[in-house]
């Protein structure tokens, strides 16, 4: 069964890290998408703005601020492995 990674629009580089990686990515637009996902991966500006927290889903969120797509998706990774 393949992950779904919520990723936040803006950070179409990881979106594609993770395709390339098999995970099913959903386009983060409400706290709806991100209750459908198994992590989130945020620039972190907009973690209250979009109501993306821990309680409102079991996986990880993952700020993006300051990574690449490669330390991105060894994050992922590394929680699903």
């Amino acid at each position: 069964m393949s992950r779904i990674i919520g990723v936040e629009q803006s950070l179409t580089n990881v979106e594609d890290a993770l395709k390339a990686k098999g995970y099913e990515v959903i386009q983060l637009r409400t706290e709806e998408d991100a209750k459908k996902c198994d992590a989130c991966v945020i620039t972190g500006q907009d973690r209250d703005i979009m109501g993306i927290s821990d309680p409102i889903m079991a996986g990880p969120v993952i700020d993006a601020d300051g990574l690449s797509a490669d330390e991105v998706l060894q994050r992922v990774d590394k929680y699903f492995h």
